[in-house]
């Protein structure tokens, strides 16, 4: 559970990969652990006592039946050492196959639309069936491995058991051909042979777990590549809509030609709307980046009322956000609202997306409960910004960011949208970067980048 919560929160961090390789990691590679730590780790500690255990009580009863399981002991120790070296390699290629097409499959499948558009079908299709045979490849190549290592530790592991019954029942016959130091009853002689096969069953299931300890291994190098997990922004626990001041800020994206922005001066003034006017290019959306700590602050500070960006790393928990394009998730109406607020009640969301506009949609499909899948397959651009615009609503945030929340609509849409806006941003400080002059001119100031 603590490495999922790790790596989930590391697919967060900025420059975080976000391809189908990262959600495997995540899934898979995680999941991978769990035969490691529950079945591999305390196969090998009891493999490591138990049988010296078993053979000191079989000395007990007979220390040459003892002797005996000491001595064959040995080979199958080696047999087992031999056979995890051989399997290693084996099974981290298999589990490196497994990650390659569960990746691709991911990829291609959030990426359907475009290869339906393109007629790609079939060469998707042979690139899947080409990972797959891989994967099969790969897969034997562990059990033929398997198969042949569980045949040497059965053949050692039996010829001990037999060497035991057939002292422990030449002993009792009196048939030896040659002396001992003992002379076996049928008591001691059927604890010595129950005893036998006991011997191995620890090592046993220390070789069936030897695969988790490879994959395992394979999984914890996926995961270790993953970025250090972003720390959590403290809220603020502002009171009210706050001044957010640009002092001399510099943005440089790493590995960038060029700064964005440099010394750039700006005042939001608190509880105002300010509006970003300019083509596309000029850093609008950096500027808000540089709140939710999506962008790095190269030079200069942002200050949010007295508290400083520089400090405090991202003020996200303090903002509320709507943009372009809007987060969906697979599930209901009101699970996609209730990102904003969880613990928010269906009568508050069935409020908020009102007062965004979205009337129309809860009427047509049945209210909050109507499907949605991450695509937002029946909803238009304008149904999509507006339900941006109902979370916005629904978090009690201070500071309100919108990044062209009207582009791409007709003036219609972009009329009745402004609108839910304008409500949305009342009390707070609000920022929307756009191209549009009809919401620049609701704005409060307007800076024309």
């Amino acid at each position: 559970a603590h490495a999922r919560r790790e790596a989930a929160a590391a697919l967060l961090a900025p420059g975080a990969p976000r391809g189908g390789a990262a959600v495997t990691a995540v899934m898979d590679g995680v999941e991978a652990l769990d035969g490691h730590f529950s079945r591999f780790s305390p196969a090998r500690s009891a493999s490591a006592i138990a049988p010296l255990l078993l053979i000191g009580l079989t000395a007990l009863a007979s220390p040459v039946c003892a002797a005996i399981q000491l001595f064959t002991l040995l080979p199958f120790i080696a047999a087992m050492a031999l056979a995890g070296m051989a399997a290693a390699d084996a099974s981290r290629r298999q589990f490196l196959a497994l990650e390659r097409l569960s990746a691709l499959f991911l990829d291609r499948v959030r990426a359907l639309p475009v290869v339906l558009a393109f007629q790609a079908e079939n060469r998707v299709t042979s690139g899947l069936a080409g990972a797959a045979h891989d994967l099969s490849r790969r897969t034997q190549a562990v059990l033929r491995v398997a198969f042949f290592s569980s045949a040497a530790l059965e053949f050692f592991a039996a010829l001990s058991v037999a060497l035991v019954a057939v002292y422990c029942g030449f002993n009792l016959l009196r048939l030896l051909p040659f002396p001992v130091p003992e002379t076996l009853d049928l008591k001691r002689a059927f604890f010595a042979l129950a005893l036998a096969p006991e011997v191995y069953a620890p090592m046993r299931r220390l070789a069936a777990a030897y695969h988790d300890r490879q994959a395992a291994e394979s999984a914890a190098l996926t995961l270790a590549r993953l970025p250090a997990p972003a720390p959590a922004a403290a809220p603020l626990d502002l009171a009210s809509a706050p001044q957010i001041r640009f002092e001399g800020v510099s943005v440089i994206y790493p590995g960038g030609e060029a700064a964005v922005f440099e010394s750039f001066d700006l005042a939001a003034p608190a509880g105002k709307i300010t509006a970003l006017l300019g083509p596309s290019g000029c850093g609008k959306t950096t500027l808000l980046n540089l709140l939710t700590g999506l962008a790095p602050l190269s030079a200069g500070e942002v200050r949010v009322g007295e508290a400083r960006l520089s400090q405090a790393g991202a003020f996200a928990s303090d903002l509320a956000w709507a943009g372009q394009s809007p987060l969906l998730l697979a599930g209901t109406l009101a699970d996609n609202l209730a990102l904003a607020r969880p613990g928010a009640s269906r009568d508050e969301l069935e409020a908020a997306a009102r007062r965004a506009g979205l009337s129309d949609l809860l009427d047509r499909r049945g209210g909050l409960d109507a499907a949605l899948d991450e695509r937002g397959g029946g909803l238009s651009g304008g149904e999509r910004r507006r339900l941006g615009i109902a979370r916005a609503l629904l978090k009690p945030a201070p500071i309100l960011l919108l990044d062209e929340p009207t582009a791409d609509l007709d003036a219609a849409a972009e009329s009745a949208l402004i609108a839910a806006i304008r409500e949305a941003a009342a009390g707070r400080t609000t920022l929307i970067a756009t191209h549009s002059e009809a919401l620049a001119a609701v704005a409060d100031q307007v800076v024309r980048l």
